[in-house]
């Protein structure tokens, strides 16, 4: 089992279809990408609803990678961070594209709903904003 957590911490995954592997079929409206994945390689379809990148362990940043290079190539759909994922990385998961982040119940237990809501104002600590002279927000 896992657990789905966005900015208002754990919630009810809504998402009921099956994940596509690439290279699946231009009509492919859940696509599960591993960690090794060239991201200029993903064929971003106008069927394509949920894109989910793997994180095989807590030390594996690609996926950070390959989330932030589809949004920067248009994908503007749902992009789901699978895995290995920790609450003190939430925030940066939420700076490279990912609305949400998907984890085991095991995962979850050991970092309960608070750790992710503290985490869940990510924008109020940018440093970048504040490199840029913007106010947090």
């Amino acid at each position: 089992m896992t657990q789905l957590i966005n900015d208002a911490g754990f919630v009810t995954d809504d998402w009921a279809g099956d994940f596509c592997g690439p290279g699946a079929a231009n009509d492919c409206r859940a696509l599960h990408l591993p960690s090794d994945t060239r991201p200029e390689d993903v064929a971003l379809t106008p069927a394509l609803q949920i894109i989910r990148i793997d994180f095989p362990s807590f030390a594996d940043g690609r996926g950070f990678t390959i989330a932030r290079a589809l949004r920067l190539r248009g994908y503007t759909g749902r992009l789901r961070a699978h895995g290995h994922l920790i609450a003190d990385q939430y925030a940066m998961a939420r700076r490279a594209g990912f609305d949400e982040v998907e984890v085991t119940d095991d995962i979850a237990v050991r970092q309960p709903e608070d750790q992710w809501l503290f985490r869940a104002k990510w924008q109020a600590h940018d440093h970048r904003a504040r490199l840029r002279g913007q106010p947090a927000a």
